[in-house]
């Protein structure tokens, strides 16, 4: 049959092709180069391919290293997970598309029909009502304590004998701190497993499966990526572990792809760069909201209120999250508020270069009632920091600003006569 343009030519490797098989092929599969890039290479292929059929046998079968098929696995994505093992100090990772998706299948491996789940009170709203609302379909219940609280923990795990003990290393969004070790040791003492949510502190400042924690989740979406321009998630734990998981997600499907993953291992390379501007920046940020007569409660987990928790910290970063009250505000107090900032930006994620201020009962814990919110000590007037990279005294000078447009109008905004002054 003729070529649809009338002519052929001679492809590479000597075959006469025409015009829209060279436009298909030409340029694919050269030979493997005797170079190595000095960074990963983005992968888009959603196969690979083998000179030997009895190769790709014996890497179907997970007899041979290697990759064949994306939702299998594929080598940008697989850097990555490498990557962050090492740094959590894991035997291995698995990445997913995103952070709700990671927990999900962290979860989901370790229950099963009948199984429950303790878990702590005060975690993103997401977890929250993953745990609350997903799982209970499935036949697994959560029951929600205060993590701090060892002894009602204890007394928890002795009655409901969970099969998983859920937690974060900073407690989104009130950056409280459990002592890791402490509840890994009691968790497995009643044959629970642990997984710890280490979004908030990042590697850089915790390495939860020092501590005992099996399954360390991250929303790679945070201080993982950093730059707020991609999604993902992942869960570092034992290489028996991660090969399960890997199983499950070639079912499941929530993969992450090569750009992401891309993206994600690039923002790691200047992790502990931003980590350290940002938890210095944090502590000096939250000083200055102490004694700003519009707060009414800082949070912000500082070495005096975290007890035997500190050992679980690099030094004395603290991470770059700081939540506040503002004193007698309530939801349009608080709209008032991020709609006046000039430098920060309201925005639903964190752990970006930039500074990024989100109204908990708007939007991570949306999905509870305002009573499960009051529950955990979420009020009204809470607003969540993620400090940037920029200049300390700009982001100050911004929520002040932001936060004298919100007193100049008391009554429109909403606040109490005792916070009008």
């Amino acid at each position: 049959m003729a070529s649809s343009n009338g002519h052929a030519a001679l492809d590479a490797s000597g075959f006469a092709r025409g015009f829209a098989s060279r436009a298909v092929h030409a340029g694919e599969r050269a030979a493997t180069p005797d170079f190595t890039p000095t960074v990963t290479p983005i992968y888009p292929a959603s196969a690979f391919v083998y000179e030997e059929a009895e190769t790709l046998d014996a890497v179907f079968g997970n007899e041979r290293q290697g990759f064949v098929y994306t939702r299998y696995g594929n080598p940008t994505t697989r850097a990555l997970e490498l990557a962050v093992a090492s740094l959590e100090g894991t035997e291995d990772a698995v990445a997913y598309a995103s952070g709700m998706a990671a927990i999900h299948a962290a979860v989901l491996h370790e229950v099963e029909a009948g199984a429950r789940v303790v878990a702590a009170r005060d975690c993103y709203g997401a977890t929250y009502a993953v745990l609350s609302k997903v799982f209970p379909a499935l036949g697994v219940e959560t029951t929600f304590v205060d993590i701090l609280d060892l002894a009602g923990l204890e007394a928890t795990l002795a009655a409901t004998k969970p099969r998983l003990v859920a937690c974060e290393t900073i407690s989104n969004p009130l950056l409280r701190v459990p002592d890791l070790a402490a509840v890994s040791e009691l968790a497995h003492r009643y044959g629970a497993r642990v997984m710890v949510d280490n979004t908030f502190a990042s590697p850089y400042l915790v390495n939860p499966a020092r501590f005992g924690a099996d399954l360390v989740v991250h929303s790679a979406t945070k201080y993982l990526g950093g730059h707020g321009d991609v999604t993902g998630g992942v869960v570092a734990t034992t290489r028996e572990r991660a090969s399960a998981l890997r199983e499950q997600v070639k079912l499941t499907g929530a993969i992450l792809g090569p750009f992401e993953a891309w993206l994600v291992l690039r923002g790691i390379k200047t992790l502990p760069l931003r980590v350290r501007r940002q938890s210095e920046s944090a502590a000096a940020i939250a000083a200055w909201l102490q004694s700003h007569p519009a707060i009414g409660r800082v949070h912000y987990p500082s070495s005096a209120d975290l007890g035997p928790a500190a050992r679980l910290f690099n030094g004395d970063l603290r991470g770059g999250m700081v939540s506040f009250d503002i004193a007698g505000a309530a939801q349009p107090g608080i709209f008032r508020f991020l709609e006046a900032l000039r430098l920060c930006v309201p925005a639903t994620t964190l752990g970006d270069v930039y500074s990024l201020v989100l109204y908990p009962a708007m939007s991570s814990h949306r999905a509870l009632t305002a009573e499960q919110r009051a529950e955990i000590g979420i009020g009204e007037g809470l607003v969540r920091l993620s400090v940037g990279i920029e200049d300390v005294d700009d982001i100050t000078a911004d929520l002040d600003q932001a936060l004298q447009a919100l007193r100049s109008q008391p009554s429109a905004a909403g606040l109490t006569a005792s916070t009008q002054g």
